[in-house]
């Protein structure tokens, strides 16, 4: 009946004021983690009528910046900020979120070093609950890839076309020296790319 859904519905509502406070406490410390670390990140909740999701009407909110107001995080945030924090929202939400497949675009915006390194091992960890694709140019990110593709135009005739290319581990070294922004054959680069690769291999050891 409408009173016993309405019921369960109160009951939903008061739940999530009580996760409210520590979901946006976790999710401001994974950003920080994600180079982010000023962000202030909130959920407002708002009356609505009876639905599917209750009475309550749920938005995310967002300060990338000190002294800058909470607004609405689809309105402000840019490509890369979008994807840091959906990063950080799967990252808090992996062991309950049904979703099985996510995609990662321009995480890697403005970002470096061991920022860089973070967000690979975060993505790497959520690669273990979850299928992730992510689409990045830091060899830091692209090293803790279970497979690596490489994106490539090409002219055939009068046309343009794009080729996903699954990279041999041969050839992810080469690519990753590139993205190293040394050349395919430099020693230096090949020997940082393998490194790299190493890297990866020593942490899933750990995991």
């Amino acid at each position: 009946t409408e009173s016993e859904a309405l019921a369960l519905a109160e009951e939903l509502g008061r739940l999530r004021r009580e996760a409210t406070r520590r979901f946006e406490r976790e999710i401001e410390a994974e950003l920080a983690a994600l180079a982010m670390g000023t962000t202030r990140f909130a959920v407002a909740l708002a009356p609505q009528p009876l639905g599917p999701t209750g009475t309550d009407r749920a938005e995310f909110l967002i300060a990338p910046n000190p002294g800058e107001p909470l607004k609405p995080l689809a309105k402000i945030a840019s490509g890369g900020e979008l994807s840091r924090v959906m990063l950080a929202l799967k990252s808090v939400l992996a062991r309950v979120d049904r979703v099985p497949t996510l995609i990662f675009d321009e995480i890697d915006v403005g970002i470096g070093g061991r920022t860089a390194h973070v967000i690979g091992e975060k993505l790497a960890s959520l690669g273990r609950e979850k299928q992730v694709v992510c689409v990045t140019h830091l060899p830091q990110i692209a090293a803790r890839a279970d497979v690596h593709f490489s994106v490539r135009k090409e002219v055939q005739g009068e046309r343009t076309v794009v080729r996903l290319c699954r990279l041999s581990e041969e050839e992810r070294i080469e690519e990753l020296s590139r993205m190293l922004g040394g050349r395919a054959d430099s020693a230096t680069a090949r020997e940082h790319a393998r490194e790299l690769l190493a890297q990866r291999a020593t942490r899933e050891a750990a995991a």
